[in-house]
């Protein structure tokens, strides 16, 4: 069991995040684009507010998720790496006539998250300014302290120019750094998904579990009417679940598992956690399966073994 990996889930570390896109979304008009778009409630969000938001298409499929961030005269878009590019001119082709700006600031600002219990009180040790509530942010010597987290673990984003980088690393001193692969298996054994692996255009809003990014009573936006469809019907056959696996054998996404000879769930991603050595996987999970607590046998390849749904 790696230093950093122990630090996310006991006490705190930190990730290299700079990667992750960056879209400034600026000009008058700017809320009322994006609440048109996405599936949270834009045009009442105050600076210093944020949320988690999906952008889907005509057919409610979920084209890239998003962190929202609201500001005095913009709005910062934080979304992952492969997703930056294909989000910012999905935007762009909405934008006809409304007073509009889309920069990529991708290039430019590095992002340091700092995640695990203690988060907090490492922020607090360096006179950081702290915002107090989910997607909230606080501004801090010329950085954006953001209350949000990429492994599920509580955690704050921090925006800084390029050049302040270095000096920002440096202050952490001994908390050590996790690398993707360590952040990787903390996220699964939390339970949260990242769009491009457990989240895709495949997947419908309900069959994510991930209702947090979406604001029901909002109105019209773009791919609301599916979303709408389902609720009103309850019509969801998947649902994406955590399992945890008594086998050291982490299945491959896409493995199929089966119960009582019948289909029961589709892995999406899985890992071993060093903490139990034992398998631990976000998979979608046919709903007559799904709820929590359920403990079913799993054929795979000719074998079986006990999943647990949490």
């Amino acid at each position: 069991m790696s230093n950093a990996y122990q630090a996310l889930r006991e006490s705190a570390a930190w990730i290299d995040l700079s990667a992750r896109g960056k879209i400034r979304v600026a000009g008058e008009d700017r809320a009322r684009l994006l609440h048109a778009m996405c599936t949270q409630n834009i045009t009442d969000m105050k600076s210093g507010e944020g949320a988690y938001a999906f952008f889907l298409n005509a057919q409610g499929r979920i084209l890239a998720d998003t962190n929202i961030f609201c500001f005095e005269d913009h709005f910062l878009l934080d979304t992952e790496p492969e997703m930056a590019r294909s989000l910012f001119e999905h935007i762009d082709r909405y934008i006809i006539a409304d007073d509009v700006t889309l920069t990529d600031e991708t290039a430019q600002t590095a992002t340091i998250s700092v995640e695990g219990p203690e988060a907090e009180r490492v922020l607090r040790g360096w006179g950081a300014a702290v915002p107090e509530g989910d997607h909230r942010t606080a501004l801090w010597d010329g950085k954006v302290v953001a209350q949000v987290s990429s492994t599920g673990a509580p955690g704050y984003f921090l925006f800084v120019p390029n050049a302040a980088k270095d000096e920002l690393v440096a202050k952490l001193g001994d908390v050590p750094q996790a690398d993707a692969a360590e952040a990787r298996v903390v996220r699964i054994e939390n339970g949260l998904p990242r769009y491009g692996e457990e989240i895709t255009d495949r997947y419908l809003v309900q069959e994510t579990a991930q209702m947090r990014a979406v604001h029901l009573s909002k109105g019209c936006y773009l791919g609301q009417e599916i979303v709408e469809r389902v609720r009103s019907r309850g019509q969801v056959h998947r649902l994406l679940r955590k399992l945890e696996l008594e086998t050291a054998v982490p299945p491959a996404a896409g493995t199929k598992l089966t119960a009582g000879g019948a289909d029961a769930a589709e892995i999406a991603s899985s890992a071993i956690s060093p903490a139990t050595g034992k398998a631990v996987a976000l998979a979608y999970v046919r709903a007559p399966f799904a709820e929590p607590g359920t403990v079913i046998e799993m054929g795979i390849d000719g074998g079986a073994f006990t999943a647990r749904v949490c």
